[in-house]
């Protein structure tokens, strides 16, 4: 049994060598990784190009292989503290990972190759960033959306159905935790016929962060979205219905993601992507489509500033009577509060943070 715990190494095993043909030679110095050591010396490499519950399609040089995972990957180990003159302590615990599933579309795998176009994922390769959300249920566990990510790009309609502000703001508060340039796309601008949207997200170009203006019904904005992705890796998040597929099919006919039409009774979009994916674009880079999540929780660590978040919010940070105790919410001389009365932050935005805080 002490053998069998043994196997359950997180160190950061890096056996693995990857030709330039995967992903054009894009994997470089990453971070937070995750493994499952004792690699065996046949093990391959390969990017999860598309996850779906139990089976990961992982790319590799060779083609596409089909992988479950390793058990051991689910697992932590937890030792007792011990004297540092002991080279090798005693596992007290083992524990399951507090994560949905340890592997991630566009993760950098090793998995055993079982020769049959199958394979097991016994490794996952440092990642640079993650994107993460709070996965549903009443314990706060971590959900891994995308690894290694160039950009998240925030889709939103200019109508049906109506955009909501509060919610991008916690898409980029998302996106700014985990370190990964955040891009607005507006969709169905046809139908804006009064121009409401650009004034609604002129703060946001304001504070730093860029909108492409798209419609996929005359072509508005396509070619622009079309070279935002050129040689990245970007996801693409927003709610069902908001035109995520639709706009895909626009940058590259054919890209084959299905679209469903928006429910004209409840104005509520209808859930059409299924699997998690990241497609290839013919101009060189990819894309992940993530199913439309009606809600989307920002995933907390113990030591994240929720204001340091919000760009336009950290120059002031630190400022208040209360220094870094401040909650900018109550107390007295809270220069963020300040700069909102003066306009310097933009009341919705402030708004936003105070939910975000909770």
């Amino acid at each position: 049994m002490l053998l069998i715990v043994d196997q359950i190494d997180m160190g950061g095993g890096n056996n693995c060598r990857i030709k330039d043909a995967v992903m054009n030679g894009r994997i470089g110095i990453m971070h937070d990784s995750i493994s499952g050591g004792n690699e065996p010396s046949d093990e391959c490499c390969g990017i999860v190009m598309s996850r779906a519950p139990g089976l990961y399609d992982v790319k590799t040089p060779d083609g596409m292989v089909r992988c479950s995972i390793s058990s051991t990957l689910r697992k932590v180990l937890v030792y007792p503290l011990a004297d540092p003159s002991s080279r090798r302590p005693t596992v007290d615990r083992v524990d399951d990972i507090r994560m949905v599933d340890p592997v991630a579309v566009n993760d950098t795998v090793e998995f055993i190759n079982n020769g049959d176009g199958t394979g097991m994922i016994t490794g996952i390769q440092p990642r640079r960033n993650r994107f993460s959300r709070l996965a549903a249920g009443p314990k706060p566990i971590e959900q891994v959306i995308v690894a290694n990510a160039d950009r998240i790009v925030m889709v939103f309609a200019a109508t049906k159905p109506k955009p909501k502000w509060s919610l991008l703001d916690r898409y980029i508060a998302d996106s700014e935790a985990a370190d990964i340039p955040a891009m607005i796309c507006i969709t169905k601008m046809d139908l804006d016929r009064k121009g409401k949207v650009r004034d609604d997200l002129s703060m946001y170009e304001e504070i730093g962060y860029p909108v492409i203006y798209t419609s996929s019904e005359d072509g508005t904005g396509i070619d622009e979205m079309r070279d935002a992705l050129k040689d990245r890796v970007s996801v693409f998040i927003g709610k069902s219905g908001v035109g995520k597929t639709t706009l895909l099919n626009a940058v590259q006919p054919g890209l084959g993601l299905r679209v469903n039409d928006v429910s004209e009774v409840t104005g509520k979009g209808k859930h059409t992507t299924t699997s998690l994916d990241m497609f290839e674009l013919d101009s060189g880079g990819f894309v992940v489509d993530t199913p439309g999540m009606r809600e989307f929780g920002l995933y907390k660590t113990g030591d994240l500033n929720i204001a340091w978040l919000f760009r336009e919010m950290r120059p002031y940070i630190g400022k208040c009577r209360f220094g870094l105790d401040c909650t900018h919410s109550h107390e007295p001389d809270c220069a963020i509060k300040d700069a909102v009365d003066e306009g310097l932050i933009y009341s919705s935005r402030y708004e936003s943070y105070l939910k975000l805080s909770k």
